[in-house]
C-alpha cells in the first residue's frame, strides 16, 4: 500500500493524508510546519509571512492540538527505531513564552535531542528582547523493543555538534524555507550509506526535504496544503541535479580523521582534562 505514496507530492491537509498511510512504513522524516505567528503580527521592518493556501493565524490552543495530532500520526507511520526531525521556534504572545516543548511532551515521541539552528539573522528587529537568531530542531525517536536511546550515530555525523549554523535559503517563493543543507545533514546522518529508504515531509513547502532525499538516494513523500507549493516542489524535483553541489558541500563536512575510541586505544589526547588527571596521578605516586 505504501508504494502508492512513494516519490509523490500530495496536495491536501497533512492530517487527512497521513491517516491514509500504513503503520510502520516510513524510515524517517523532516519538517517545519507553519509557526502560527499570525499574519498581522510581524515586526515593523519584516515583511508579512503569508503562506499560499493556508493560514498562520489559528487560536494557539487549536494550533497545538493539530500539531500533536499530526505528530502522533507520524509516530504511527514511522518504523520502530525511526526518527523524525521537527523544526520550530520559541514564540511570544503578549509577553507569554510559547515553547515547542509545550506540545511535544504531549505526543507519543521520545524527545532524543534539541538542536539549535543558528540562522545568523534576526527574526525580529525590535528591542523587546535580544534579537532572536535561533530556531530549534527536535530529534524525535520512536523506540524499538522498548529501547529509548536508539542506535549510536557514527562519529563523522555526531561531531557536527548540537548547534547548526545555516543561513536561510534565498530566492525561494516560500516565505520561510530552510536551506537544503539542513535536511541533507539530517537524512545523511540517520541513513548514512543506506539507500532506498522513505523520507516524509508533511509540510513540504517548496520541497527542500524531498530534493535532499532524492539526491541522497532515498524515496520521498511530500504533503502540502498549497497547490502552488506542490507544483513548485514537483518542478524542483525534476531539476534536482542543479542542487547536488550544495548537498555535496554538506556531505564534505561529515569527516572524522580518528574516532574517540581509536585515540583512546593509542593513548592519544581524548579530552582537555586527561593530561591534568595523568599529571595528578603521577605526582601522587611520587608523594607516596
Amino acid at each position: 500500500m505504501i508504494q502508492a505514496f512513494i516519490d509523490k507530492v500530495f496536495c491536501g491537509d497533512a492530517l487527512e493524508i497521513l491517516r491514509k498511510l500504513p503503520d510502520n512504513s516510513i524510515d524517517m522524516g523532516v519538517t517545519s510546519p507553519p509557526y502560527n505567528k499570525g499574519e498581522n503580527k510581524k515586526g515593523w521592518l519584516v515583511n508579512k509571512v503569508v503562506y499560499k493556501g493556508a493560514t498562520d493565524n489559528l487560536p494557539e490552543e487549536q494550533y497545538q492540538k493539530i500539531q500533536i495530532e499530526v505528530l502522533n500520526e507520524l509516530y504511527r507511520v514511522i518504523k520502530p527505531g525511526g526518527s523524525f526531525f521537527y523544526n520550530h521556534k520559541i514564540r511570544w504572545e503578549r509577553g507569554r513564552m510559547l515553547h515547542p516543548m509545550d506540545w511535544l511532551r504531549k505526543t507519543k515521541w521520545v524527545i532524543r535531542q534539541e538542536i539549535i539552528w543558528d540562522r545568523m539573522i534576526a527574526a525580529n528587529l525590535r528591542g523587546w528582547r535580544f534579537w532572536q537568531v535561533d530556531e530549534r530542531i527536535y530529534w524525535l525517536y520512536k523506540p524499538k523493543d522498548n529501547h529509548l536511546i536508539g542506535e549510536e550515530l557514527k562519529s563523522k555525523h555526531a561531531l557536527l555538534t548540537s548547534i547548526w549554523r545555516f543561513a536561510p535559503e534565498q530566492n525561494n517563493p516560500h516565505p520561510a524555507p530552510f536551506p537544503i543543507e539542513l535536511p541533507a545533514r539530517i537524512i545523511y546522518s540517520i541513513m548514512d550509506e543506506k539507500k532506498g529508504g522513505i523520507v516524509i515531509d508533511p509540510y513540504c513547502g517548496s520541497g527542500t526535504t524531498l530534493v535532499a532525499a532524492k539526491i541522497l538516494g532515498q524515496h520521498y513523500i511530500g504533503i502540502d496544503l498549497s497547490k502552488d507549493y506542490v507544483a513548485y516542489s514537483i518542478q524542483r524535483l525534476e531539476k534536482y541535479k542543479e542542487e547536488i553541489p550544495k548537498v555535496e558541500g554538506e556531505l564534505s563536512k561529515h569527516v572524522v580523521r580518528k574516532t574517540f575510541k581509536e585515540r583512546k586505544e593509542r593513548g592519544e589526547f581524548v579530552g582537555r582534562y586527561r593530561k591534568k588527571s595523568v599529571e595528578l596521578s603521577s605526582s601522587s605516586l611520587f608523594e607516596e
